[in-house]
């Protein structure tokens, strides 16, 4: 037996406690007068309740109402509202501390226990007392409810346990036809006479003593009626526990438990199990066999009392009150234990039998064999493990010391539960088949691993490391090795690692059915990785996390306490359904996931598979299946539309959706300015028309950027929208409405904007401004106008102004019609056809290669997503396949001879030197000196060392020798990047079609920790880039942005490598650089990586400004996640405390570059040289050294620059 602890609080005393029925909340009075509501699951504290004066000792919530009821030391009862989360009313009655309260379980009735030694029954709807139950002559420290008879137990300080009938009371209150046991003809029958109540002294018979039971020899704490059978348990100040039964006539004393050392508050029973819990003051909780009455176990807390105990009345949970909070706990594991073979489950039962069942007929068999006698008494069965060659199992049950295995054949026909007969037996914690007649034992005591035959002969022995907690089967011959912080594959033949993987707990592990991946389960987080043990992913779950399996895709469902959940191996995750109990899963097959529930049995559970079959069919771009899903599937939620948004797919999403505002915004983000004019009409709102202009603006949809304007009534940019487009005629409408409107500043923009001198003569005259109105006319030769100006303003003679003779009227636009800019027309992809209806010389490949545009390689745009490309993984020895066989590089299988070069090779290789601009092509012709010049002249390159087997690559790959007949010289022939132009022949240059790949093969090493692979990886690619040739200034772009992002990731790795390779003493280096490496410009899903390093380093070192300021950083780009939540933590305490302990040259708010030999800054305005080829920059005094990057070029070498577009 274990104790398995779900939840623990910190507060003062904690004195009451009780679960709600059915949500995951437990309420706890404390003796500082705070009632606390906490949900036990998440671990958060939902409410406060204030309104006791004094100590609050009992709690309990109704069995179906949203309310609850309280006691405490104030003498009163107050009932509450969970919805409102205040006090519905106050029961006042009690003359001394109420000790303890409950709700009847099906009339509006509460009890209460009093130190007035009165128990008092009141009804909660009607607000009154209706019993008030007087016996004992000392506090009553209990009083409960029988669960289905109308009887009441309490126990009170005067040593005695009372049994109260209260059958009367039912009668008088409830009152239903008949209750008053009057016949038809008004004589009371003979039944009711019959069952007419015993009387008190005092003539009561609403509620009186039915039994008297004494036998404490103190006071009594607590008493409770056992749930099913006639039985009861009280615990008292004598240190004892004490069993009592009855019968219809009497009561009397079963037995006693003895072994507590202190006064006992408070037992109950186990609701489903033949068991005893008790606590007591001398800091214990202890369990007892309700049969023999003997102890099964204790568990034992340092510094706290204990003072209440309560079960849940539905689950195998219970909350314990202590000095210093409460705990949730629940004793042993309800997983059943099961294991997989082929088409069948094999799995105990509560009862301790083995079942199997087939998953093809949906059907369980009977019992196979009782294994209640290879376990220790309450101890469960942990694990089993299936040999179908000997059609035997290894049974494992209990744990440390108690922990045992037995090896038992399974009979080949269910006949019954038959008693197993084991044919091996011993201690160990674990055990597992590792192949058709070996298996493995393993003890947690002794840490040894032992092989044993199946006649149970130890064959080998292995002592294993201290902290290995557990082995789980990982295939033939191999085993996993379960550590607090990491899980290692065993090979156990060899006795050797095979490999790790740094996991915090992991307890679980499902391995995928085709043995490739691995998900190893730990309490709330998720780790999936290869069968090599390469992490691909990791997720965090706030809810426990109960089990896994792999469906036939290779989806991983999991189950948490209440969630079906799936995660896709790219990091995409979500919920399939609510779960009404826990269930643990056994196998997922199509639309069906077999389960294992807490009661021992199967459950067959029905599952939506659509989302995650989707979702993964679009990561992998099988572009069919997404079709066909489309077309027979009904997605449709929130969820699924913003997940197509988020990976570029708005146009399958417009297809899922009705609402306007959002097919609006959907339309924007796929520039379909047909639908969102739609839409946007329909919306009408002032917002959806800015967007909707600045959209067709950028598309030049003129058309539409005039009607966005009318709808905003934007008049002043209408009027220049008319300049701009020359259309005078509604340029002159625009003049009439703002002279109708009265607007002078607009009628005067307009006036210049059409050449109308008059009207702004006019405009100027009316607003008094007859100087200017003079200077216009003046100057526009109106020189009778001038005059009138002059004349109207009552001067004579003219102002002594000289205007320029010759001034120009201002340019007037032309007239044209205005059409819409010439775009390229878009052609609609392939889901927008297929899902209007033209499947007319439609095809996947056709999708396919169109689609290869996004997937090739342009810069750090091209590659930021690169865990979106695909959602499977590929093996170490198989590279990345990321699509590279549809990038857009031809290369001709079949070559035509050219009749007038191919004959000597003079020729042919003489064409390629004249009419190759790039070094490629010479080392095509062979000739290595004159490409080495050029490499020099245009790169710096020196060092040509690492470039030979690049040389060669080139060399090969444009010629081909054909055998000839006996005796003649083989035919030889060239290889051309462009075979049908003969007179600009030119070399077929290998490596475009190998960037991509390698730039993943490099973010995947970067990923699995193994960093100077990553920088040959990157290294590579430079070489390859130096002696390319590309045939457009777009792929000559991309390789010159690939050669950056290389720069970077060589650089932050080698100060990464150089930083780990420090002795432990240079703290001050070690964290500058750890912060160096933050500002290599990486992508952001691995400079989080850089990040947590130096937030790391730093706040281990004590340099907590610094740890702030990276771990602000970190979240910017990973706001969530158990590391995010970690770097919460580091920043919420940095902040805190906010001072360096180590000064180190690194200011994270100035720019700065660094340098790639020393590691240091180069600051703005300090003098530094560059690399030729990668334009890395160094210290000066790095000049004329070899680039640590490259190692082939020369810091600061003169150079005209890199020459690779042909």
């Amino acid at each position: 037996m274990k104790m398995l602890t779900k939840f623990e609080s910190k507060s003062s005393r904690a004195k009451g406690v009780a679960f709600h029925p059915t949500r995951p909340w437990i309420l706890v009075s404390l003796h500082s007068s705070t009632i606390q509501l906490w949900d036990y699951r998440m671990g958060t504290l939902i409410a406060r309740f204030e309104g006791h004066e004094g100590p609050v000792r009992g709690v309990d919530f109704h069995p179906t109402q949203p309310i609850f009821v309280s006691g405490g030391d104030d003498y009163s009862i107050k009932v509450w509202s969970l919805k409102t989360k205040k006090c519905l009313f106050t029961l006042t009655g009690h003359l001394d501390y109420v000790r303890t309260v409950f709700f009847h379980h099906e009339l509006p009735w509460i009890i209460s226990a009093s130190d007035d030694q009165t128990i008092r029954i009141w009804n909660w709807q009607s607000r009154q007392e209706i019993a008030c139950l007087t016996g004992h002559n000392h506090y009553v420290m209990c009083a409960q409810f029988h669960p289905t008879q109308d009887l009441v137990v309490s126990a009170s300080l005067d040593q005695t346990v009372r049994v109260w009938d209260i059958s009367g009371l039912r009668k008088k209150h409830s009152a239903p036809q008949g209750a008053l046991g009057m016949s038809p003809m008004g004589v009371k029958s003979f039944e009711a006479q019959q069952q007419i109540p015993q009387q008190d002294i005092f003539g009561n018979t609403d509620a009186v003593v039915k039994y008297v039971l004494e036998g404490h020899d103190k006071g009594v704490n607590w008493a409770t009626f056992h749930p099913t059978l006639p039985l009861i348990v009280s615990g008292g100040d004598d240190r004892v526990v004490k069993v009592w039964r009855m019968s219809e006539t009497r009561a009397w004393e079963v037995d006693s438990c003895r072994g507590h050392t202190n006064n006992v508050p408070c037992v109950l029973f186990h609701p489903t199990e033949d068991l005893i819990i008790s606590i007591g003051e001398d800091k214990t909780i202890r369990t007892w066999d309700l049969n023999t009455r003997t102890p099964v176990k204790q568990f034992k807390r340092e510094n706290d009392r204990f003072w209440l105990i309560a079960a849940h009345p539905n689950m195998n949970l219970f909350a314990a009150c202590h000095d210093s909070g409460v705990m949730v706990f629940k004793l042993d594991r309800e997983r059943p234990a099961s294991t997989l073979f082929q088409n069948s489950l094999f799995f105990v039962n509560n009862e301790s039998q083995l079942q199997s069942y087939s998953f093809g007929g949906k059907e369980a068999s009977m019992p196979l064999l009782s294994l209640k006698k290879l376990a220790v008494p309450w101890n469960k069965i942990r694990s089993i493990s299936y040999n179908p060659a000997e059609n035997s199992i290894l049974v494992q049950s209990g744990e440390n010391e108690a922990g045992t295995y037995s090896y038992v054949p399974v009979p080949k026909e269910a006949i019954g539960a038959a008693d197993a007969s084991p044919r091996g037996q011993g201690k160990a914690t674990a055990a597992c088949f590792i192949a058709r007649n070996r298996y493995v034992t393993f003890s947690k005591v002794t840490h040894k691993l032992e092989v044993r035959d199946l006649n149970d002969n130890i064959t080998k022995a292995i002592t294993l490391d201290s902290d290995v907690k557990d082995i789980v089967y990982a295939g033939p011959g191999v085993i996993l090795l379960m550590t607090p912080t990491k899980v290692v594959s065993f090979d156990v033949q060899q006795k050797r690692q095979i490999a790790e993987i740094q996991v915090n707990n992991a307890k679980y592990a499902s391995f995928s059915p085709d043995g490739k991946y691995v998900a190893l389960l730990s309490k709330h987080t998720i780790t999936l990785a290869t069968r090599k043990l390469e992490s691909i992913m990791s997720m965090h779950e706030t809810i426990r996390v109960k089990s896994a399996a792999w469906d036939d895709s290779g989806v991983l469902i999991y189950s948490t306490l209440n969630h079906l959940k799936y995660a896709l191996l790219n990091g995409d995750i979500g919920t399939i359904k609510t779960l009404e109990n826990t269930l643990y899963i056994s196998k997922v097959s199509g639309h069906t996931c077999f389960c294992l529930n807490r009661k021992g049995s199967v459950e067959v559970v029905d599952i939506d598979p659509t989302e995650y079959r989707f979702k993964k069919a679009l990561v992998n771009k099988k572009f069919g299946e997404v079709l066909r899903l489309i077309q027979h599937s009904n997605l449709v939620g929130e969820n699924i539309i913003g997940y197509l948004e988020k990976r570029g797919y708005p146009e399958i999403a417009l297809q899922f959706v009705q609402d306007p505002e959002t097919r609006f915004e959907l339309a924007i983000e796929c520039h379909n300015l047909d639908i969102a004019l739609e839409e946007a009409q329909k919306l009408n709102k002032s917002g959806i028309w800015e967007k909707l202009g600045k959209e067709a603006m950028s598309q030049g949809r003129i058309s539409v950027v005039e009607l966005a304007y009318q709808q905003l009534h934007q008049l002043d940019k209408l009027s220049f929208f008319y300049l701009a487009t020359g259309d005078v005629e509604k340029l002159s409408k625009m003049e009439q409405i703002a002279e109708s409107r009265g607007d002078s500043s607009s009628l005067l923009q307009n006036s210049i904007y059409l050449g109308s001198v008059e009207k702004r003569i006019e405009l100027l005259n009316q607003a008094g401004l007859a100087p200017l109105a003079y200077a216009t006319a003046k100057t526009n030769g109106l020189d009778e106008v001038a005059q009138q100006i002059l004349e109207d303003a009552g001067r004579q003679s003219a102002p002594d102004i000289t205007f320029s003779v010759n001034s120009t009227a201002v340019l007037q636009p032309k007239v044209t019609k205005p059409i819409d800019y010439p775009l390229r027309v878009a052609s609609t992809s392939f889901f927008e056809q297929a899902l209007t209806g033209n499947m007319e010389h439609l095809s996947l490949e056709q999708e396919a290669e169109d689609g290869t545009v996004s997937e090739t390689v342009s810069g750090t745009a091209g590659v930021e997503d690169e865990d979106l490309f695909s959602d499977t993984v590929a093996e170490e020895d198989e590279g990345w396949d990321m699509g590279d066989d549809q990038l857009d590089v031809e290369i001709e299988q079949e070559i035509e001879e050219d009749k007038a070069d191919v004959s000597g090779l003079p020729g042919e290789l003489g064409a390629w030197t004249r009419n190759s601009k790039c070094a490629a092509g010479y080392i095509a012709a062979g000739v290595f000196e004159v490409a080495a010049q050029m490499l020099n002249k245009q790169a710096g390159v020196t060092n040509f060392e690492p470039l030979r087997e690049r040389f060669f690559q080139i060399y090969q790959a444009s010629k081909l020798s054909f055998p000839s007949v006996d005796d003649f010289p083989s035919l030889p022939a060239y290889i051309r990047s462009n075979p049908d132009d003969s007179v600009k022949a030119a070399p077929f240059i290998p490596g475009r079609d190998q960037l991509e790949p390698l730039l993943h093969e490099g973010f995947r090493l970067f990923k699995t920790n193994k960093l100077q692979y990553a920088v040959d990886v990157f290294r590579k690619i430079i070489y390859i880039i130096a002696t390319l040739v590309v045939h457009d200034q777009d792929d000559e772009e991309k390789c010159r942005e690939v050669l950056t992002l290389c720069r970077e990731y060589i650089l932050g790795l080698s100060i990464e490598l150089k930083r780990r390779s420090l002795p432990s003493s240079d703290i001050k280096r070690n964290l500058e650089l750890a912060a160096y490496f933050t500002r290599a410009k990486l992508q952001p899903a691995h400079r989080v990586n850089a990040l947590q390093v130096a937030m790391t380093q730093s706040f281990k070192h004590k340099n907590f400004a610094m740890a702030s300021y990276f771990a602000g950083e970190f979240l910017k780009i990973m706001p969530s996640g158990s590391r995010a939540e970690q770097a919460k933590k580091v920043k919420s305490k940095a902040d805190l405390i906010s001072t360096d302990a180590v000064e180190i040259d690194f200011d994270p708010y100035a720019e700065f570059d660094i340098c790639a030999s020393t590691f240091t800054p180069i600051y703005r305005g300090s003098p530094y040289a560059v690399d030729p080829l990668t334009g890395a920059k160094y210290q000066i005094s790095e000049k004329g050294k070899l680039c640590s990057i490259t190692q082939i070029t020369t810091v600061g070498a003169s150079a005209s620059g890199l020459r690779i577009l042909a």
